[in-house]
């Protein structure tokens, strides 16, 4: 796959908290609690998000390139995007921003290019799963489950287009002004919880409540943004020091890579999974408002 050592750790993150998922699903269909077979529908969806995200699902420019934090990781990606392309070429040009803030920008328009490849994704199993319904000629009541699925997957069609446009707005806002520095998040995935958040049925105490959760969370996620930085860095040095020849030196090095590779792995699955629970409890909310 030629991904580098912090690719490596998310994969790694991202495997981790799928086979978890599974475990849990096996265990409720034993229990005979998933009939509809929505729970394992989107297992699958997950994983042919993962596949996707690392290359893996047999499809030529899929992965995605690796942004280095030791070099300027802004230009080694596209954002397959004519408007995100046009937006992050006038902020780079305007002169509003330090390096750093262009760091955290293009980390916002990666993760905007995520969204909608999951969105994208989930149209298709959406699309696919309507053209077999509609070859079904004799209505029952697996059909009417299968039915209400799909109202589901339409609903989360709908919380994903509205998060997106959501996260265009915003980037097309920060592109043309800059920063605020008032504002009170500034990860990516945080800014959107909270957007979404702010829409859902929350009470004044549960939104209170849920936004010292997001700081928490935030703080969360820059720890482990440390750890990859680490983790890229340490991987340079491992290189360099393969060739000197020195094995106690290298061996040092081996050492504190493979601490550095386990903290950065144990980290990005804290976060997934907090990030998980944080979704779902966000989409409860939603889903209660069009109740």
């Amino acid at each position: 796959l030629h991904l580098s050592a912090v690719k490596l750790a998310e994969l790694h993150s991202d495997l981790k908290l799928q086979e978890k998922d599974e475990l849990s699903w096996k265990k409720l269909k034993a229990e005979g609690l998933d009939e509809d077979g929505e729970k394992e529908a989107k297992l699958r969806r997950n994983l042919n998000v993962i596949m996707t995200k690392y290359g893996m699902n047999g499809k030529k420019d899929s992965q995605l390139v690796d942004t280095n934090y030791i070099k300027d990781g802004t230009e080694s990606d596209t954002l397959d995007d004519p408007r995100l392309e046009k937006l992050w070429s006038k902020a780079k040009t305007s002169g509003k921003f330090s390096d750093e803030e262009l760091d955290k920008l293009w980390r916002e328009f990666k993760h905007h290019k995520e969204k909608i490849r999951e969105y994208n994704i989930l149209l298709e199993t959406v699309s696919r799963t309507e053209d077999i319904h509609k070859n079904v000629i004799n209505p029952s009541e697996e059909n009417l489950v299968k039915e209400e699925i799909l109202h589901n997957k339409h609903r989360e069609l709908k919380e994903k287009l509205r998060s997106i446009n959501q996260g265009f707005e915003r980037l097309r806002k920060v592109s043309h002004q800059g920063y605020d520095t008032t504002s009170e998040f500034e990860e990516p995935r945080v800014i959107d919880l909270w957007d979404m958040a702010k829409s859902a049925n929350f009470t004044e105490k549960e939104l209170e409540s849920f936004r010292e959760e997001l700081k928490h969370f935030e703080a969360k996620i820059e720890k482990h943004h440390h750890y990859q930085k680490q983790l890229e860095i340490s991987h340079q040095k491992l290189k360099h020091v393969e060739g000197t020849g020195d094995k106690d030196h290298l061996n040092r090095n081996k050492e504190k890579y493979a601490m550095l590779q386990e903290k950065t792995k144990e980290l990005g699955y804290k976060v997934k999974k907090h990030l998980q629970d944080l979704s779902s409890r966000i989409s409860q909310g939603l889903q209660h408002n069009e109740l």
